[in-house]
């Protein structure tokens, strides 16, 4: 799917900030992160929603996004964290590839989930990224997606 950016992004076409990858999913973080910790957790496989995932990506998907909670409990210690994922333009979804979110959060933080994304800061989300790297590594949890 040459006009997936997610699929480009599997493909090493187009840049991310990779955290985790096994043989069927990836982890990276969100260019326009909600808060510090902000990662997506993709099928390689391309499937648009929910509706049309592959029962073993959906599974896969769900193991790696445990992982990663784990490695972004230890790297940042947030009061809690929110998971969603969006399937099709009624529900907002913008990436048509099924994706899931990690978003961490800590009390007061301010996050605002009713308005529009707002870019990060590369240096600070690669910053973010590198902890959760090494909160896997130290755990034996996952290799390197740099």
């Amino acid at each position: 799917m040459k006009e997936c950016i997610f699929c480009r992004i599997v493909a090493g076409l187009t840049p991310a900030e990779k955290i985790f990858e096994d043989g069927r999913t990836l982890a990276f973080m969100d260019i326009n992160p909600r808060s510090d910790g902000h990662s997506l957790i993709i099928p390689k496989s391309h499937a648009s929603t929910l509706f049309d995932i592959e029962e073993e990506d959906l599974l896969a998907v769900m193991r790696t996004a445990k992982r990663i909670t784990l490695a972004i409990r230890q790297a940042l210690k947030p009061d809690g964290l929110l998971v969603y994922q969006l399937n099709g333009r009624a529900a907002m979804q913008l990436v048509d590839h099924f994706h899931l979110h990690l978003v961490p959060r800590w009390e007061s933080d301010g996050v605002d989930l009713t308005h529009g994304f707002q870019p990060g800061d590369p240096d600070q989300i690669r910053a973010v990224a590198q902890k959760i790297r090494a909160a896997l590594a130290s755990t034996n949890n996952g290799k390197d997606g740099s």
